[in-house]
């Protein structure tokens, strides 16, 4: 019997927006890094409620503005997401991000600092986020269809097990969410250098294509503007190196394999935008692993598929990432940080279906409730991307 099918249905959260999530948040969103202290305070207050500080949200502008709020507001309008008091130093940029999230209709609430301090924002946010998680507390779980669900996936560390047995495996998962209708993406734009035409060439339509052609030749522009001499201490990494990995060609090959065999890229985003139909999407992102799965959370994915070799230990505040490994060593010596070992495929133990279904199996388990490894270790990890230095 295979693991997922038509008929499969998982015990999500159905929001006011029609959206389902698989956790039940109330987040505390700083919207600057000067209100940070106030949102961890108020989290401290109220039990229940999680604070995401950051660093950044002063003199940003243009384009880099746009995408700060924009990964600010997808946050708070994550379907894993019951609740979001806001705070700011700046009332009007407050309400921006308040009424950007209101338009899920779940309930929000900003309050500014100026002309407040901190005790008294703290004081009326803290009396706002009580109320907030008492509410949340009285959500129940619905069966929800698999079509509903929105999965990402990212590599990290990757070695040369990671596209030999954990990006198959992800892969294979994509390929049967795919059959079933569910919304999909991947990205980590500088990873697919030298694959690239592998990716156009799966591209649905001509326009797709173009689209994501447009994507992979910004970001080698980019390069090519601020580089200094190469990227070789970047891509590949001195991890990736270590694991067996000389090129960024060979990376990419491997780092494809996460997309399956049948998947078809349906669309392109930029950084932080939500997708408008179910399929495989391509998002132009960061390949720093904490950036590019807060783009995947802002952009309203609901659960993530992070296959790494060498170890990587990313969690995030919003998503549960669930990670693959098929090192054998790195299972042995970063347990508590695996939640699906698939090294028995390169010891001829398991078949890429089997690892597949195990994984699938390993999903199921996570959006019916099971808390993660980078959960339970307590990562959290809520990283912006940048474009530009403040002005």
């Amino acid at each position: 019997m295979p693991v997922i099918s038509k008929q499969s249905t998982f015990l999500g959260y159905r929001r006011e927006n029609g959206r389902v999530g698989v956790r039940n948040h109330v987040i505390i969103l700083p919207l600057d890094d000067l209100s940070n202290a106030a949102a961890e305070a108020v989290a401290h207050n109220i039990k229940g409620a999680m604070a995401i500080p950051h660093p950044y949200g002063r003199l940003q502008f243009g384009a880099d503005l746009d995408l700060h709020f924009r990964t600010l507001i997808g946050a708070g309008s994550n379907p894993n997401v019951a609740a979001v008091v806001v705070i700011g130093i700046e009332e009007s940029w407050t309400q921006k991000v308040v009424q950007g999230i209101a338009a899920t209709k779940k309930p929000v609430v900003g309050f500014g600092i100026e002309l407040h301090g901190d005790h008294d924002t703290i004081m009326r946010a803290s009396k706002a986020a009580r109320e907030f998680v008492q509410w949340a507390s009285e959500k129940q779980r619905t069966p929800c269809e698999l079509s509903e669900l929105w999965v990402s996936t990212k590599c990290g560390e990757s070695d040369t097990t990671s596209g030999c047995g954990a990006n198959p495996t992800a892969g294979n998962a994509f390929d049967k969410l795919y059959d079933l209708g569910s919304t999909l993406v991947f990205g980590e734009t500088s990873e697919i250098t030298g694959g690239e035409q592998i990716v156009a060439a799966r591209c649905r339509t001509p326009e797709v294509r173009d689209r994501f052609m447009f994507m992979f030749d910004r970001y080698q522009q980019m390069i090519e503007r601020h580089k200094t001499s190469d990227l070789s201490d970047s891509q590949p990494t001195k991890g990736n190196i270590a694991g067996g990995l000389t090129t960024i060609e060979e990376k990419a090959l491997g780092n494809i394999q996460k997309i399956g065999k049948k998947c078809v890229v349906d669309g392109v985003l930029d950084k932080a935008e939500a997708p408008t139909h179910p399929g495989l999407w391509f998002m132009d992102s960061s390949s720093a692993a904490a950036e590019m799965v807060t783009l995947c959370a802002a952009s309203g994915f609901a659960v993530h598929f992070f296959p790494t070799g060498q170890g990587n230990v990313i969690g995030n505040p919003i998503v549960p990432v669930i990670k693959i490994c098929a090192n054998p060593r790195t299972v042995r010596t970063m347990t508590e940080h695996i939640d699906v070992d698939t090294s028995g495929l390169l010891q001829r133990e398991l078949t890429l279906d089997e690892a597949g279904d195990k994984l699938l199996e390993c999903m199921m388990r996570t959006v019916n409730g099971r808390l993660t490894a980078a959960e339970v270790l307590g990562h959290r990890e809520f990283v912006l991307t940048r474009l530009y230095e403040s002005a």
